[in-house]
């Protein structure tokens, strides 16, 4: 700290932590929450960032000073072809206390593109029914079933593949019985996100932010920059003293790893739902994107990630409660984004 003074507030936020570049492009959830509901659906769905706009909307926040007037918000559009589930998964408890793989059920239709993913797969038909017959015969010691979900990229020409993402997506509602049947009525059949998803309701968006590399402390901490006279010869742009032990501690800014992280965002309102792209679709396309081809979602506000990265958006697992109906929008901004 040297002669400027002896304390001095934290610059910065190091509470979210790990600041590491994330592991995969679409993280999917550490934990699920638990559903209220007598139908089994799934927890789950995997959209596309598209790009902003704003929207007019009648308040419908009870206790809100702005309750039952029209007001502003921005809005974020995610594209949301339909997913494909191609097999379930279930899990029991192993023999170390953990949650353990039992056995997969594989549809026996399954997308072509699956192949650009698992390239090794191979599906025997013959002994498709023993994978069944075990899952049926463990039902009592089932801890919970999940379904493999594909997406399918080839429906949406902005992002210019065709290689699906396959990510885990557990079944809330209901009890095992039921989950299974469910299951093995959806395999290998698109799902729509109007099944899983309705307006008005809470959803926790996980995904990766925008990377921007590796940054000093002046940018990566909003670190005060150093005066610039001739003992500070050796730079201005660090920490005056990294701390008076013999190894550097955790909470001194350093530099490193700046976005890209994986992070959560939890209660990001559904103001829309629609299957109607052309309500969404502003003059000219949305800025490095183009038209919306498929169902999309408004989700109020900005969320995290660049535009063409898949989202994961789970059920909400600590929501706070909202109204049940879909607020009513007035106004939606068509307007050119090209500038």
């Amino acid at each position: 700290m040297g002669h400027r003074k002896l304390a001095s507030p934290r610059r910065g936020s190091s509470g979210v932590r790990p600041r590491k570049r994330a592991e995969e492009l679409l993280p999917t959830p550490r934990s699920w929450p638990n559903v209220n509901s007598s139908n089994p659906i799934l927890l789950g769905f995997i959209g596309y960032k598209v790009g902003m706009t704003y929207v007019y909307y009648i308040n419908d926040i009870k206790g809100s000073s702005e309750y039952g007037k029209e007001v502003f918000t921005p809005v974020t559009v995610i594209e949301t072809p339909p997913v494909v589930p191609i097999a379930l998964r279930a899990y029991v408890l192993g023999s170390k206390g953990e949650p353990e793989v039992l056995t997969d059920y594989w549809s026996s239709e399954i997308p072509q593109e699956i192949t650009r993913k698992i390239k090794s797969l191979k599906i025997n038909k013959d002994k498709l029914n023993g994978f069944l017959d075990k899952i049926k015969s463990n039902l009592n010691n089932i801890l919970y079933l999940r379904a493999l979900v594909a997406t399918q990229p080839k429906l949406v020409p902005a992002l210019g593949k065709k290689k699906p993402e396959i990510v885990e997506m557990q079944i809330g509602g209901g009890d095992t019985s039921a989950q299974l049947n469910y299951l093995l009525n959806v395999l290998g059949k698109p799902i729509n996100v109007t099944d899983i998803f309705k307006e008005g309701q809470l959803v926790d968006i996980i995904g990766v932010t925008k990377g921007k590399g590796f940054q000093g402390v002046i940018k990566r901490y909003s670190v005060m920059e150093l005066p610039k006279w001739h003992k500070h010869r050796k730079g201005s742009r660090k920490v005056g003293t990294k701390g008076p032990s013999m190894s550097t501690p955790s909470y001194v800014p350093q530099p490193g790893q700046l976005g890209f992280h994986r992070r959560t965002e939890y209660n990001k309102r559904i103001l829309k739902i629609s299957m109607n792209p052309q309500d969404i679709n502003p003059a000219g396309g949305f800025v490095k994107y183009g038209l919306v081809k498929n169902s999309y979602i408004l989700i109020q506000g900005s969320t995290i990630g660049v535009r063409k990265r898949p989202l994961f958006l789970r059920y909400p697992i600590r929501p706070y409660e909202v109204p049940t109906e879909a607020p009513k929008i007035t106004y939606i901004d068509l307007s050119s984004k090209q500038g």
